[in-house]
C-alpha cells in the first residue's frame, strides 16, 4: 500500500473512532435514529477501507477478517436498536472501540508501506548514471520502481524547438520500460523522482520536454532526486578557473529544485556546497548541507565491474579488433567532446584528422575506437552550423573507409570494457578509465 493510502486508511480509522463517540450521545440521549444512522455509515465506512486494502493488500490481508467481524457487529448492535431492546450506551461503544482497536493495531502492524519510485533517464547512453539506483530499488519487496525514458528536443541555433528524439527502444533488454504516456504522474504522485538532466531549458544544444522540468516534477512527488549523467574532474577550489567552470553544473535548475543532490565524492559535495552558498549567500550553507550528498556516482560503480569477456562485440568490430592469426590488437579508445570542439572550432576538425592519419598507420597494431559526445553532432548542428558539413563529411569518410571502430551506440560500458587505453579530450570519461585503471592520454589541437 501507497504511503497516501496507508494514510487514508489510518484517517477512515479516526473517523471511525469520532462515530462510536456519537453512537454512544446518541443512545444516551434516546436517538435511536441518530444511532442507528451512524451505525450505518460506520459499516459503510468499514466496506470501504475494505475495499481499499483488497484492492492493494489482497483479500486474504489480516485486516479484512477484523472488518467483517466490525461489520457483524455493528449490524448487531444496529438490530437491537431498531428492535427496540435497551443496551448500554457505554457497552456499545466499548465494544466498538475495542474492536476499533484491533483493526487499527492491523493497519499499522499487517499492512506494509509501498514505495514507488520513477527514473527518469532521457538519452540511454546515460543510463549507466541512474542504472545501479534502479537495480537496488528493484529488488527491494516493498518498492515498485519505474523506468520511464522522457522525450527530448534538439534545439535550433535561436534556441527554439527543433526534432523530438525518444530513445526507450535503446535501453538494456533487462530493464522493463513504462511508455511516459501511460504513466499519470498526478494521479501516481510517486514516492520518489530520479533525474540526470539538471538543465530543464538552459541548454543550448537539447531540451527535455517541458513537462519533465525539474520545477515542473516537483509538483508530482515528496522527494525529486538529482543525480548527475556526468563525472567530474575533482576540483581545486583555490583554481578560479575550474570553480568557475563548476558553477555551470551546479547552478543550474536540477540542483536547485531538487530534495536531494547525489554526486560523486565528499570532495566534489564540498566543492559544491561552496560554490552554491557563495552565489546565494551564508545563511543558505545549512540547506544545501542538506541537500547534496557525497556519496558517489552510479557511473563509477558501473564502470569498475564492466568485464570485457560479458560483452557481446559485433562482428564488424571483430575484423578491426582482431589480427588475421586470430591475435588481438591493442584498443585505443578515442574520445572527443562537445566542450573542446567548441573552443576549437576548424582547429578541432584538423586536429582529429591528424589523429586519423597516425592511428590509419598503426592499424596493424593499434584498434581504433572513436567515440565521440552523444550530442556532437546536435550541438554542432545548432551552436557552429557553418562546420556542420565538414564534421559529417569526416564522419562519413571515416566510416566508409572501415579502419577503425566508430561508436555511437549507447552502450558506453562495453567501449571501456573492451579498450585498453584512452585517448582523447578531457571528459568525464577519464575519470571512468581512471576507476579502470587505464592508460590515459590527454589531445593536445596545438601538436
Amino acid at each position: 500500500m501507497r504511503k497516501a493510502q496507508k494514510k487514508q486508511a489510518e484517517e477512515f480509522v479516526l473517523l471511525l473512532s469520532q462515530a462510536h463517540e456519537e453512537i454512544q450521545n446518541f443512545i444516551e440521549s434516546d436517538n435511536a435514529e441518530g444511532a442507528m444512522e451512524l451505525l450505518g455509515q460506520c459499516q459503510e465506512g468499514a466496506v470501504e477501507l475494505g475495499n481499499l486494502i483488497e484492492a492493494t493488500e489482497g483479500d486474504q490481508a489480516p485486516t479484512i477478517a477484523l472488518l467483517e467481524q466490525y461489520c457483524e457487529l455493528v449490524y448487531g448492535i444496529h438490530q437491537q436498536i431498531s428492535g427496540g431492546q435497551q443496551i448500554s450506551a457505554q457497552g456499545v461503544y466499548d465494544t466498538l472501540h475495542s474492536r476499533l482497536q484491533k483493526i487499527k493495531r492491523s493497519v499499522q502492524n499487517d499492512i506494509p508501506i509501498r514505495r514507488e519510485v520513477v527514473f527518469l533517464p532521457y538519452k540511454a547512453s546515460m543510463w549507466d548514471s541512474l542504472e545501479s539506483v534502479y537495480k537496488a530499488t528493484a529488488e527491494d519487496e516493498n518498492c515498485d520502481a519505474y523506468v520511464i525514458p522522457i522525450p527530448y528536443y534538439d534545439k535550433n541555433p535561436d534556441g527554439s524547438f527543433k526534432t523530438l528524439h525518444y530513445e526507450g527502444d535503446q535501453f538494456p533488454e533487462d530493464i522493463p520500460i513504462t511508455d511516459f504516456n501511460e504513466y499519470a504522474f498526478a494521479d501516481r504522485q510517486p514516492d520518489m523522482i530520479f533525474i540526470h538532466n539538471p538543465y530543464d531549458g538552459n541548454n543550448f544544444v537539447t531540451s527535455v520536454h517541458p513537462f519533465f522540468y525539474s520545477d515542473k516534477l516537483k509538483q508530482y512527488t515528496e522527494k525529486l532526486v538529482y543525480i548527475p549523467y556526468f563525472v567530474l574532474a575533482e576540483v581545486n577550489m583555490e583554481d578560479e578557473k575550474a570553480v568557475e567552470r563548476l558553477k555551470g553544473f551546479c547552478l543550474m535548475p536540477g540542483v536547485l529544485n531538487a530534495d536531494k543532490v547525489i554526486v560523486q565524492s565528499e570532495r566534489m559535495r564540498d566543492a559544491y556546497i561552496t560554490v552554491l552558498t557563495e552565489h546565494f549567500g551564508e545563511q543558505t550553507r545549512s540547506l544545501w548541507e542538506n541537500r547534496i550528498l557525497g556519496t558517489g556516482s552510479p557511473k563509477l560503480d558501473k564502470a569498475a565491474k564492466a568485464r570485457r569477456e560479458d560483452m557481446e562485440i559485433p562482428e564488424a568490430w571483430k575484423k578491426i579488433i582482431y589480427r588475421p592469426d586470430g591475435s588481438r590488437k591493442k584498443i585505443m579508445l578515442y574520445n572527443t567532446t562537445i566542450t573542446a570542439f567548441l573552443e576549437h572550432n576548424e582547429k578541432m576538425l584538423e586536429k582529429i584528422q591528424d589523429t586519423f592519419r597516425i592511428c590509419r598507420e598503426k592499424q596493424d597494431d593499434i584498434a581504433f575506437l572513436w567515440r565521440p559526445h552523444p550530442l556532437m553532432q546536435a550541438t554542432i548542428e545548432s551552436m557552429r552550423p557553418r562546420l556542420w558539413q565538414a564534421y559529417m563529411q569526416l564522419v562519413q569518410q571515416y566510416r566508409l573507409e572501415g579502419w577503425g571502430i566508430y561508436d555511437d551506440t549507447a552502450d558506453l560500458d562495453r567501449a571501456l570494457a573492451i579498450s585498453d587505453a584512452y585517448y582523447g579530450d578531457p571528459s568525464s570519461l577519464v575519470q571512468l578509465c581512471q576507476e579502470r585503471r587505464m592508460p590515459i592520454m590527454i589531445q593536445n589541437v596545438d601538436i
